[in-house]
């Protein structure tokens, strides 16, 4: 499973993605309250930061061991002072959004990234069963990942899929990166998750050592 998630990292976003939240989703339990949640989290995580190649996975191509992929100390650094570059990067993006499942809000960043993927598509006909699609998961009352959004934001976007643009859900996605950016950004930053990072990136993590 450990191995699973560093290996994720060397491909596309997307498949990056589901091999992530898959070794998180299989290896969660439930939980009574935000303590014992993060307690599982933390162990998770430090599960994954302790894990070695598999026999079968050459050393060379481990994400941390690897100082080829392996995230910079300067551009680790630079995550703390621009949220964009911390989105732009596949490391800190991953990285990101498991600190947002473990505060109960990692439909934000499936949203932003939803967003930034239907805003590519050319065909008018997927735009609009995207569109709907979008609609259905992130922004309806019961949506199954519904988003924190006020009720003019949602009657804009429910107005705009009536011609589904590729600007449709440009104001809810501005509010919704402007949360995470405001709220959910700073504690990540004070966070064991990027502390960890940090150390990894210089070098010095003990799980390094040979």
């Amino acid at each position: 499973m450990q191995s699973t998630f560093f290996l994720a990292l060397q491909h596309n976003s997307s498949q990056m993605e589901i091999a992530c939240f898959s070794c998180l989703d299989t290896a969660e339990t439930p939980v009574k309250n935000k303590k014992s949640r993060h307690k599982d989290w933390r162990a998770l995580f430090n599960n994954i930061l302790q894990c070695t190649p598999s026999p079968h996975t050459a050393t060379d191509t481990h994400p941390l061991t690897n100082k080829a992929y392996r995230p910079t100390s300067d551009e680790v650094n630079q995550w703390a002072h621009s949220f964009d570059k911390l989105l732009a990067h596949k490391y800190g993006q991953a990285a990101f959004r498991i600190f947002l499942k473990s505060e109960y809000c990692e439909e934000n960043i499936e949203f932003w990234l939803a967003c930034e993927e239907f805003k590519k598509i050319k065909s008018p006909v997927k735009l609009a069963s995207k569109a709907k699609k979008i609609h259905k998961e992130f922004i309806w009352n019961e949506a199954p990942k519904e988003i924190n959004l006020d009720y003019h934001t949602k009657e804009d976007v429910a107005q705009n899929l009536q011609q589904p643009t590729a600007t449709c859900f440009n104001a809810a996605q501005k509010k919704v990166y402007s949360l995470m950016e405001n709220n959910s950004y700073p504690r990540f930053l004070l966070s064991e998750i990027y502390q960890e990072l940090c150390t990894v990136s210089q070098g010095k993590s003990k799980y390094l050592k040979t």
